[in-house]
């Protein structure tokens, strides 16, 4: 595991709750970094993510606070579906890094049911395919909307909703 410090928050001693959060998944980071205090961002591996989640379940850690996604872009190949898991003020993200032309990742609905809202958000925005998820039906685009756009990577053009 990688670890790096941010200056804002070098010097900082962790909070327990999120050296707790470290303590059960550590075996499945492959890099975490503080952004803030009181934040933890870890980047984990796709086929670990369910193992992840479930370790923090049941461990009573917190809760799922959103799923959100970011396009790195085009150049950078790369798109992060994050997880913000909330314990108080204390905010653990785990960032699944994901090839762009192939964004993969398996559902999370099996631990927590009420993530499949957030897991077809995460696909109908960024084109994210959330494998094994129990519904994949569009939740905010019309059904007319055109296959393979996607409003929230960074190379949308609103001409291609036209086309």
């Amino acid at each position: 595991m990688q670890q790096a410090n941010d200056e804002q928050t070098t010097g900082v001693e962790m909070e327990a709750a999120l050296q707790q959060a470290l303590a059960l998944i550590g075996a499945h980071v492959v890099e975490s970094t503080r952004p803030a205090a009181q934040r933890l961002d870890v980047v984990v591996e796709a086929g670990d993510l369910p193992a992840v989640v479930q370790a923090l379940i049941d461990a009573r850690w917190g809760y799922l606070a959103s799923i959100t996604g970011l396009d790195l872009g085009v150049e950078a190949g790369i798109i992060e579906a994050i997880y913000h898991f909330c314990a108080g003020g204390d905010v653990l993200a785990l960032r699944v890094r994901l090839a762009r032309d192939d964004a993969e990742v398996p559902t999370i609905c099996g631990v927590i049911p009420s993530a499949s809202f957030y897991e077809r958000e995460l696909s109908e925005m960024l084109g994210v395919t959330v494998r094994g998820t129990p519904d994949s039906r569009p939740l905010f685009l019309p059904e007319e909307w055109p296959e393979g756009v996607y409003p929230l990577r960074k190379d949308f053009d609103p001409e291609d909703i036209r086309r």
